[in-house]
């Protein structure tokens, strides 16, 4: 009963799955389930003025709505008690209950840890997860509200499905205007007020939930050829010696980036992503037999990085391969 972990989520992806039933009293019951995820989320939006955050919600200078990764609590994370101890004690010029939060945070994220949240582009000391309107959060956001107005109308519920209908259009529009940064999409800067410039394997989500328009997702597509590698996409072109950067690809980036660029009709890349990917899985398997939780994209080998060796036989891995092996003609 790991209790600690309860002050923080992870990426909101239940939403993905929920629609797999069409019985009424299931969605019913699925329905709420996800309601209640939303609300987790945008806990205290209702009092937040132009340029205020609470938790896990921030409203933008004109009113825009995002989201953010965040931890209740603000000490070390209790399975790396001693790494986050030990990181604080050697973080001299920096309040150690905000670099603890924002650790956790991060931990929150998924991309523990990346050089995408790291102020500096390269020392964790100087990460600020809770700093960004992360672009992978407010796409799948995006997707819950679409899900839940998409039951609510299935279900005959005119109000919710309006009231969702509303949030996830407001949202796809935020989307579009703040994290985009001209060229693709990235993480939006709390304090700057702007998308970063900083290109990572996020920027396909917005395509993934069909957020960006027919030229954002085009212009997306082409800034990102640079971190898809021999043996599929990598995570940044940051090489920080974290597991979530180069030369490390992960498989539900893979199925991101390459379902996003489909549903922007870039079968061409989305191809190349999906044979280098399988390429890299199959050469590995030969030589060990496992299929692996990371792996290095660059040069076809086991992903290294991070605080924990790499790990054997990984449920995403195994999925997102056997999914794309199943289109195999």
């Amino acid at each position: 009963t790991r209790t600690y972990y309860l002050s923080r989520s992870q990426p909101p992806v239940f939403y993905l799955m929920s629609g797999l039933s069409r019985d009424a009293t299931t969605l019913a019951t699925r329905t709420r389930q996800l309601r209640a995820e939303h609300a987790f989320w945008m806990d205290g939006e209702a009092t937040l003025k132009p340029g205020q955050q609470h938790r896990r919600v921030a409203r933008l200078a004109d009113g825009s709505l995002l989201n953010r990764y965040w931890d209740d609590r603000a000490d070390p994370r209790d399975e790396s008690y001693r790494e986050d101890a030990a990181l604080a004690d050697h973080t001299t010029d920096r309040d150690r209950a905000d670099l603890f939060r924002n650790l956790r945070a991060g931990a929150e994220s998924g991309w523990d840890f990346s050089s995408r949240w790291f102020a500096d582009g390269r020392t964790l000391a100087t990460v600020r997860t809770t700093r960004f309107a992360a672009v992978d959060l407010n796409s799948l956001l995006l997707g819950l509200e679409q899900a839940i107005a998409t039951n609510c109308r299935t279900l005959a519920d005119t109000a919710c499905a309006t009231e969702f209908g509303q949030r996830a259009e407001a949202r796809t529009q935020a989307i579009r205007r703040h994290l985009w940064n001209g060229r693709f999409f990235a993480d939006h800067d709390l304090d700057t007020g702007r998308a970063n410039t900083v290109l990572t394997a996020a920027t396909m989500f917005p395509l993934f939930v069909g957020a960006a328009t027919p030229d954002q997702g085009r212009a997306t597509a082409a800034a990102f050829q640079p971190l898809v590698g021999e043996g599929g996409v990598m995570t940044t072109g940051t090489p920080s010696g974290q597991q979530w950067d180069e030369p490390n690809g992960w498989a539900p980036l893979q199925w991101i980036a390459i379902t996003g660029l489909r549903r922007y009709q870039d079968t061409a890349l989305a191809t190349r992503i999906r044979t280098a990917w399988l390429a890299g899985v199959q050469r590995e398997y030969a030589a060990s037999g496992k299929l692996l939780e990371k792996y290095d994209v660059v040069e076809r080998k086991p992903g290294g990085g991070g605080e924990y060796p790499n790990q054997d036989g990984f449920g995403w891995t195994n999925g997102v391969t056997r999914a794309l092996l199943a289109e195999t003609p």
